[in-house]
């Protein structure tokens, strides 16, 4: 018998390939979910519609009774503040009921928004689409809403333009205009600011339903305490009084200590940017500034919490 012998030759090492990294948690899969959202235009601007009309189906006008119900309630309110306040119906009622016309954009827009994944549940666990557009289907029923509230604004302008177009001041009795105090310049070219306004809002009504409605989302007790802080920053907020009887010489000058605590308000500088071009007044830059900077801080803290936690949203709600 022959021995033989067995030579054991060393197989060459084969690397296996390493897994794909997950791009679940990157600001590029958070961005890339808000590009599709604002891709998928049809569905969130008719899903918006659809809302609308199921609210008010049946019903002989339809959505006009939001805008029957707004003039009502700014017709009530602006001829029993004007009383308290002291001041002309003529300027007052345009502010007082500009002042709620977009008070209830923003309320709506922060009460729905954080209920806007837990209210579209079902559509989120069998509608493969991006998280934003429930966010923009949010912010787009409510824009509807605001548009057919705009009706108020321009009766009120049709029949109070001329004490608009003037100067004049809501910190007086008699409305008239107190030099280097408080005088509002009247209405002008500078309506059309109102419209960047309304944008820089837009923008902050989507990345606070989107941060928000993450959060409220997973803890379901945020909605309570946001809906009680909104009610509270109502009432800190210049809507129903004006900010200017508080300047000193205005009709309430004696509790002027309070201003810097309202114009630390941010909904004040919202409301600035917003109303004032549409009543004649002047806007300061510091307001531009502040909301400017509210919209990029916002927008950032929003795209950090898609980045960590958008795969999560259909397992929470």
């Amino acid at each position: 018998m022959h021995a033989t012998s067995t030579v054991h030759v060393a197989e060459p090492e084969v690397s296996m390939p390493l897994p794909p990294a997950s791009d679940r948690k990157t600001f590029s899969r958070a961005i890339a979910d808000i590009k599709e959202g604002l891709a998928a235009r049809q569905l969130w601007t008719h899903l918006g519609w659809q809302d609308i009309k199921q609210r008010y189906r049946r019903s002989v006008i339809g959505p006009f009774w939001i805008t029957i119900s707004q003039a009502v309630i700014a017709l009530g309110l602006g001829l029993l503040y004007s009383q308290l306040f002291n001041l002309p119906i003529q300027v007052f009622l345009p502010y007082i009921s500009t002042g709620f016309i977009i008070w209830g954009f923003i309320q709506g827009c922060l009460s729905e928004g954080m209920e806007t994944f837990i209210a579209n549940e079902g559509m989120i666990k069998q509608l493969p689409a991006p998280l934003s557009v429930y966010v923009l289907r949010t912010v787009w029923r409510q824009t509807l809403l605001l548009a057919h509230n705009m009706i108020v604004y321009f009766v009120l302008l049709i029949i109070f333009f001329g004490a608009l177009d003037d100067k004049y001041s809501l910190g007086t009795k008699t409305g008239a205009c107190v030099p280097d105090k408080f005088c509002h310049p009247g209405l002008s070219w500078n309506i059309f600011l109102a419209i960047p306004g309304f944008l820089l809002l837009g923008l902050t009504a989507c990345w606070a339903a989107l941060l928000l409605g993450i959060i409220s989302t997973r803890f379901r007790d945020i909605p309570q305490v946001i809906n009680s802080l909104i009610q509270l920053l109502f009432y800190a907020t210049p809507i129903v009084w004006p900010v200017d009887q508080l300047e000193a010489g205005g009709a309430r000058d004696s509790v002027s200590w309070a201003l810097p605590f309202i114009k630390a308000n941010p909904l004040y500088h919202y409301m600035q940017v917003t109303r004032a071009p549409l009543l004649g007044e002047a806007v300061s830059w510091t307001s531009w500034a502040i909301v400017g900077g509210l919209t990029i801080v916002g927008w950032a803290l929003a795209l950090v919490a898609m980045r960590n936690y958008r795969s999560r949203v259909s397992y929470w709600v």
